[in-house]
């Protein structure tokens, strides 16, 4: 990752390729760290409040500092920044960081392509249940087991139950009908997703795998890449075996709520 703007509250701007974090800082040595990534279109970061919202539930579950003054320290790397940009934020027991790096240039492709996934059994625990931490040691080894396997991504599976994928939320569709696991234990409080379930009044509950495998379609949602076709799980086919109309519908809703 390139970084193309950093801020650090306290000392505002500093060189991208400048050291930032201490190394005696606690919540890098613990993995205990709060963060939030989200993408920003013509300078305007996408659903910023909603991100926030979520970085104060996870900083206050971590026993974090608060992030008082972190609207401003986005509004400053911002300006910094290309007008579309990824945008992380960072809440350490030390610092308040505020990042922009370029958008990846494979979305496009992905989304024509559609994603295969590997399903991987998961032992959620629920003491952390929706907070969004930098602890993905986890989460990455599965997505590599799964690329070992075949597949593009990792499906965590719980006694049958879908849950989630790494970094993203998985739906399908059924029909005319949409499904998405329940947010909780395995499942975090996606922000895409929840402006996806008011977009398509998706039902949310707990659902086998069966479920899943025998849907019409299938996609996935997350800040940055945003809606991305399932084609496969495990190497059987969902639906046709290609990306769905459902996914394309709602990829064009968001990106018009983005321009809003």
């Amino acid at each position: 990752m390139s970084l193309l703007a950093v801020a650090v509250q306290g000392r505002g701007l500093v060189d991208p390729s400048a050291p930032v974090f201490s190394a005696d800082d606690e919540s890098l040595l613990r993995g205990s760290v709060a963060f939030e990534t989200l993408p920003t279109y013509g300078g305007k970061p996408f659903l910023l409040d909603r991100h926030l919202d979520r970085l104060r539930t996870s900083i206050e579950a971590l026993a974090l500092p608060p992030a008082e003054g972190v609207e401003e320290l986005v509004e400053l790397v911002v300006s910094a920044a290309p007008p579309d940009h990824v945008l992380r934020i960072y809440r350490t027991e030390q610092l308040l960081v505020a990042t922009a790096a370029a958008l990846p240039d494979d979305l496009e492709d992905a989304r024509a392509r559609g994603l295969r996934l590997i399903s991987l059994e998961l032992d959620a625990p629920a003491l952390l249940a929706g907070v969004k931490s930098t602890s993905y040691a986890a989460a990455f080894a599965a997505r590599r087991f799964a690329e070992r396997a075949g597949g593009d991504d990792a499906l965590f599976v719980a006694d049958g139950t879908v849950r989630e994928l790494p970094t993203a939320n998985i739906w399908w569709r059924k029909g005319e009908q949409l499904f998405t696991p329940t947010v909780g234990a395995g499942v975090l409080p996606g922000v895409t997703r929840s402006v996806m379930v008011e977009l398509s009044g998706a039902n949310e509950g707990e659902f086998p795998l069966d479920q899943l495998l025998g849907a019409d379609e299938a996609f996935t949602t997350s800040s940055i890449r945003e809606v991305v076709p399932v084609i496969s799980v495990d190497g059987q086919a969902i639906g046709g075996g290609a990306p769905g109309p459902a996914a394309a519908r709602l990829q064009d809703a968001l990106r018009l709520r983005s321009r809003s």
